[in-house]
């Protein structure tokens, strides 16, 4: 049985990397892509999930909260690389997942726009496929990347 699974989506944004990056790396565009479904926490000890400010390492833990209100998971939230204005990669644990690995990379364009590329793996604390949950994941990426595109705009191919 394989307990590891993954994937990869990518979206074309009508805005500069710089701009994505800032907003895609702070509490408030984190939330934002999440919402209405999920909300982060911010760890407890810091001020904000501003990636800019922090450095690699294990940041703490944010719970994931269902409707911005009832707590459904948590993620032990570990940075393995920051490369500021172009991604990062997070590696964690949930309470969920034994693991959890989060690489999201912007990637600036010819013109204005930047594509912003995540890819996603996890494997169940739960000795099951991983692969049940690439639905679920899966969904929750396509949501995501349509509230980036909602918020920047999409750019033409």
């Amino acid at each position: 049985m394989r307990r590891r699974a993954e994937f990869e989506i990518e979206t074309r944004l009508a805005a500069d990397a710089a701009a994505v990056w800032k907003r895609a790396t702070s509490a408030e565009g984190i939330n934002d892509e999440m919402r209405p479904w999920l909300r982060m926490t911010v760890p407890r000890g810091l001020d904000s999930l501003d990636i800019d400010a922090l450095g690699p390492g294990r940041i703490g833990r944010s719970w994931i909260l269902l409707l911005g209100i009832v707590p459904v998971d948590y993620d032990d939230l570990c940075l393995e690389r920051i490369e500021r204005g172009r991604g990062f990669h997070e590696r964690s644990t949930m309470l969920s997942q034994r693991l959890w690995e989060h690489r999201r990379t912007i990637v600036p364009g010819d013109d204005r726009g930047c594509t912003v590329v995540d890819r996603i793996a996890w494997e169940p604390r739960p000795p099951i496929p991983g692969s049940l949950f690439r639905p679920l994941f899966r969904a929750f990426f396509r949501h995501r990347h349509a509230r980036l595109r909602r918020h920047f705009g999409a750019a033409s191919v």
